[in-house]
């Protein structure tokens, strides 16, 4: 039996755990903050529409750790797989969006690529929305968990990213909504918001010269970039219990870009 088929097979479970759901779970980002949460000692159930790497995955974690399928762009499909992941895991404590597309990144407003637009925003903004609303229906049940979004940078301010860019403006709004709503039931809601993270791609493209890595850096405080790690120690972090009382936040975790671009692009220069 091949490891896709085994892994996406319902799990048993007695249910006397704690679970945690990743979207686009398979790779990058997603991957490390389900090996994190594995790590922790928790339930991990991985979504995404990439089978191979996402039964890989979860093979590699082994037991704790199962793979689904998923296309957070299909309301009633979440719907469907949050109720199954309750059933065969029992009540997800946890979950954390991080399906995404960087599409649709080039070009002006006035001329982008429209469909690919629309692509954007059915995953990155409605796919959160959907899976936020399966799984926090499920929360509220519960009477408790934390959901963290996956933002950007991007989100705070205004990058030449016709798509994405307010894509994850609206993002962090949608998590302040959330946090309001859902913190009755005791469930918090916050985000992060990476800068540019040192995945194997942009190491690559860093070699390859299609990024200016010394550029980059430029408008960073750092002199490095936070890696896939970094980005889920923060997410642990916010599911802590050490954030208890933390909601409604989208947290920055970007090598101080945040700080540093008005800084070093001061008109009237920079005392060094």
């Amino acid at each position: 039996m091949s490891h896709a088929i085994a892994r996406e097979m319902p799990m048993t479970s007695t249910h006397a755990h704690r679970v945690a759901v990743i979207t686009g779970g398979s790779g990058g980002i997603g991957a490390a903050v389900a090996r994190r949460f594995h790590r922790d000692g928790l339930h991990v159930a991985i979504l995404d529409t990439q089978r191979e790497a996402g039964a890989a995955l979860a093979a590699e974690l082994g037991e704790r750790a199962a793979f689904h399928f998923c296309d957070v762009t299909d309301a009633a499909a979440m719907d469907a797989l949050a109720a199954r992941i309750q059933q065969e895991l029992g009540q997800p404590e946890i979950l954390v969006t991080s399906a995404a597309l960087t599409g649709a990144n080039f070009g002006t407003v006035m001329d982008f690529d429209l469909e690919a637009h629309d692509k954007s925003w059915r995953v990155n903004y409605h796919g959160t929305l959907h899976a936020c609303r399966s799984f926090g229906r499920l929360m509220i049940e519960a009477q408790g968990g934390s959901i963290v979004t996956l933002g950007s940078i991007h989100g705070l301010m205004p990058m030449p990213s016709p798509a994405y860019n307010p894509g994850k403006a609206a993002l962090a709004r949608l998590t302040q909504l959330l946090a309001v709503e859902l913190g009755r039931f005791g469930i918090r809601v916050n985000g992060v918001a990476p800068t540019y993270v040192m995945t194997d791609r942009m190491r690559k493209n860093f070699e390859s010269g299609r990024r200016d890595e010394a550029k980059m850096m430029s408008v960073h405080a750092l002199e490095s970039l936070p890696d896939p790690d970094d980005i889920a120690n923060a997410i642990a972090f916010l599911c802590s219990d050490g954030a208890a009382k933390i909601t409604g936040i989208t947290l920055p975790v970007d090598s101080g870009l945040s700080a540093a671009v008005s800084y070093k692009t001061y008109a009237g220069g920079v005392p060094w």
